[in-house]
């Protein structure tokens, strides 16, 4: 008897279909076929010993099972469920009507309990696009998945509900999509810029860094407070919106990074905060950027809608800094390899620091430098100047004086910066109702900076005379216009000023 059961494959973020076609016929064999992995071909021993746990049986004759496309390799152990139950429907031990109207995707324990599976809301949005009844996950990936609506999601804790669902029982009901709401509290359990003493030069760069979503370099020397700054900043960024959440929840799916803070199985769904990724300076390409046997996300995408923080930039290799141009300018990385080709969203900020040469003292009114010009050019060299022209801010960070660290004034609280944040935002994205994938000002495509950026006369003379003495780029005019339009943004205002382009020039002119 021919019985086909639907599974799903992730490629990226997206999903693909994938066809179990399984045969119960005259003989004595097993058969798996479809290029699966090793994961997928050692299936049999879980099946089959799950189902004596259970009482059920491997057919004793000809099993042949079939995995379409036969030119996309399967790889992992989540197929496990739904070979299970095309061999239990195809030897008749059940009765599954409903079985091809279900993508159905977990592991299998030997006892024939179900474990999560990885890609569960990409797969859950592709199996609505094709137009499936409804989703089989274990309980635990069927949280995020539950996010999509309009399709049934079922969460199973073993094989025994499954079934008991697809022979037409009430044993499972379809889990009740979650009311979206961003973790407003999430600010508050971080770092905050109140104990951040002086620096507000640098803490007003990072207020119109995230506003606008925008790049930013601190320079300066060692204990000034850069690191640390930079471990507040997610404490005024604003919160997720539920498009920004999807996106960013399916890229950790994929990875097999599960969003729950706590880790419990019941309260895994959707990415409330935005991530913060701070990978050392000893990464490699490949954990930077992406990739691997199995094309896997890295950081750069899984700071996706969050901050990526490059602690002492220069101390990472230059072959993996370049890794970050392509994605700054598209807000995309391309993995391509012999076997693969897969792109993966990379919009992202941008947060580094650095010292301004090997001894950390260049420039310093606290400590004479020890570094002779040639050392200090080569350490700065080490950022290229192609990555430096795609950083919008460049912020010099001065040591404290002793006034300033003995000073027991508390600065301005992280809450109170971050209601300018959050204003700021909503003026930006009411500029884009009918574009989805611009949420804040460094995203404006060259058409929103004409339209959006418009500058007057007094100011274009201004300018035109920065563009002159700096050497501007045109990337680095567009950069500033954007800047100044999220500083404009900052106070309320609808046009540009002459002073707002002064404040955006000045963080170009390192």
């Amino acid at each position: 008897m021919l019985v086909k059961a639907f599974g799903s494959a992730c490629c990226g973020i997206d999903a693909l279909t994938v066809t179990i076609e399984t045969d119960v016929s005259v003989g004595i064999n097993f058969f798996l076929v479809g290029l699966p992995d090793n994961a997928v071909r050692e299936s049999q021993q879980r099946i089959s010993t799950a189902f004596e746990s259970m009482g059920l049986r491997m057919p004793g004759r000809r099993v042949v099972i079939n995995m379409a496309p036969a030119d996309l390799r399967k790889e992992g152990s989540a197929y496990d469920l739904p070979i299970a139950l095309s061999i239990l429907a195809a030897s008749e031990q059940i009765r599954a009507p409903e079985l091809s109207t279900f993508v159905c995707m977990g592991e299998l324990a030997l006892d024939g309990r179900l474990r999560p599976v990885s890609g569960a809301l990409s797969i859950a949005l592709h199996a609505k696009s094709e137009g499936f009844k409804g989703c089989i996950f274990p309980l635990e990936s069927a949280q995020e998945a539950a996010a999509v609506e309009g399709i049934q999601i079922y969460g199973a804790t073993h094989l025994s509900q499954v079934i008991s669902l697809l022979e037409g029982e009430k044993a499972l009901e379809p889990l009740k999509a979650p009311e979206w709401a961003s973790d407003d509290n999430a600010w508050k359990r971080g770092l905050d810029f109140a104990d951040v003493k002086g620096q507000e030069h640098a803490k007003r760069a990072l207020e119109i860094a995230a506003a606008g979503g925008h790049n930013v370099l601190m320079i300066g020397p060692p204990g000034s407070g850069k690191s640390f700054m930079a471990k507040c900043l997610p404490s005024i960024l604003p919160p997720l919106t539920k498009e920004e959440a999807m996106e960013t929840t399916r890229i950790y799916s994929v990875s097999g990074r599960y969003s729950s803070e706590s880790g419990r199985p019941e309260e895994r769904g959707l990415l409330c905060n935005r991530p913060f990724r701070s990978p050392h300076h000893s990464a490699s390409i490949v954990s930077l950027a992406g990739g691997g046997p199995q094309a896997m996300p890295g950081e750069i995408s899984l700071a996706h809608h969050g901050v990526l923080y490059l602690d002492e930039i220069p101390e990472f290799s230059r072959q993996t800094l370049e890794v970050l141009r392509q994605p700054l300018e598209d807000r995309i990385i391309t993995l391509a390899r012999m076997r693969y080709r897969i792109s993966y969203p990379a919009n992202f900020m941008l947060v580094a620091s650095m010292n301004p040469c090997p001894c950390g003292y260049y420039g310093s009114n606290i400590k004479n430098c020890t570094c002779s010009q040639t050392a200090v050019q080569r350490y700065t060299g080490r950022i290229s100047g192609p990555l430096f022209d795609r950083i919008d801010l460049h912020v010099s960070v001065e040591a404290l004086s002793p006034e300033e660290l003995i000073n027991i004034t508390p600065a301005t609280p992280s809450s109170e910066i971050r209601k300018r944040v959050v204003a700021a935002r909503k003026i930006a994205s009411a500029r884009f109702p009918k574009d989805l994938s611009t949420f804040a000002n460094a995203q404006m495509s060259r058409k929103h900076v004409q339209q959006y950026c418009a500058i007057d006369v007094e100011s274009a003379s201004y300018i035109k005379q920065c563009i002159h003495a700096l050497g501007l780029s045109a990337r680095a005019y567009d950069r500033i216009l954007k800047v100044a339009r999220t500083i404009a943004d900052l106070e309320g205002v609808q046009t540009i000023r002459a002073e707002h382009l002064a404040e955006a020039v000045q963080y170009r002119v390192m």
